[in-house]
């Protein structure tokens, strides 16, 4: 994939400031972080920073710093959500939280929190810190929002905040970022802010159709783990749409504690029923109000190279 090799180079770049975080500090935070590194990851995050900030000629060095703190930004988020979630499997491979105790990998989130900040300082650009600060910010308040609101039935506006919370606001930044680099000309600014939101809302759509499709084997985790944890995604609210009367998923979003027989009668249901593809027509239309925003900037390899992320966004399968 094009968009791939355009950040060969730059991509172990950011990987090297990412493990030189842990530097200096206790030895088993190294480890940490290194067995977060190896298992993997599509670095997309990066890329895009990395994409935006070629095709608006900001500095390397910086943009490649600012890379690094965004990965560690998502790195750190995902420590804490195996935790939140009791997660033992990521991607297949252990978490942090199967091999240490609660405490210490919420310490270790922590940290990892810390050095993104650190490097997002490294920056030397005050709106950049602003805006890290303000995602940040944006993503523990939607975990709480989950904790304590979200489960059970909701409203599609629901959803869309849930989402832009988790994952959209990451992209977000990942975009605007670089302009901030760059010239913090607010024209661009809007711009990359509407392309982030637009495909970060659509990688999240597909993520939750992939809850759906995916076996157990590609996702490193049950099929309908979220549905299982009483977390109502998009192909579930499309269903309800068709099927507002179910009582079968009703009763595993409000009481949980169900057979796995009636879970896997509910994902069969949804499955059949049409509201998979019509989450991922949603997805591509989100998609495609990004790239409206994108093509608003110069022909370039990068603008291209953003235009084939987009689209992969929709269509991967894992």
């Amino acid at each position: 994939m094009k968009f791939f090799d355009l950040v060969q180079e730059q991509i172990p770049k950011v990987e090297s400031r990412m493990r030189e975080q842990a530097n200096g500090h206790h030895p088993d935070l190294e480890m940490a972080i290194d067995h977060l590194l190896n298992a993997g990851g599509k670095r997309l995050r990066p890329t895009v920073s990395i994409l935006v900030g070629r095709m608006i000629a900001a500095p390397e060095d910086r943009t490649i710093t600012l890379a690094a703190s965004v990965e560690l930004l998502h790195t750190a988020t995902l420590v804490h959500d195996d935790v939140i979630d009791g997660s033992l499997l990521r991607r297949g491979n252990p978490t942090l939280n199967a091999r240490w105790s609660p405490g210490a990998t919420i310490l270790t989130g922590d940290f990892i929190f810390a050095r993104a900040a650190k490097l997002a300082a490294e920056t030397e650009s005050v709106p950049l810190m602003k805006l890290f600060a303000k995602t940040l910010s944006t993503i523990v308040n939607g975990e709480i929002t989950q904790l304590f609101v979200s489960k059970g039935l909701i409203s599609r506006e629901d959803y869309y905040q849930r989402i832009y919370a988790k994952t959209a606001s990451l992209f977000e930044l990942s975009c605007i970022a670089p302009v901030f680099l760059k010239d913090e000309d607010p024209v661009k600014i809007e711009k990359m802010r509407k392309f982030g939101y637009e495909v970060g809302m659509a990688f999240q759509i597909v993520d939750d159709v992939l809850d759906f499709t995916s076996k157990q084997t590609e996702l490193g985790k049950p099929v309908a783990n979220d549905l299982r944890s009483g977390l109502v995604t998009l192909p579930a609210l499309h269903y309800l749409d068709k099927c507002p009367d179910c009582p079968e998923i009703r009763k595993v979003v409000e009481d949980r504690i169900v057979s796995e027989e009636t879970i896997l009668h509910v994902v069969n249901a949804i499955r059949e029923s049409g509201a998979i593809q019509s989450a991922l027509d949603e997805a591509k239309e989100f998609v495609s109000r990004g790239l409206e925003s994108l093509y608003q900037f110069p022909e370039s390899e990068e603008r291209d190279a953003l235009e084939e992320l987009a689209r992969f966004v929709v269509d991967r399968q894992i």
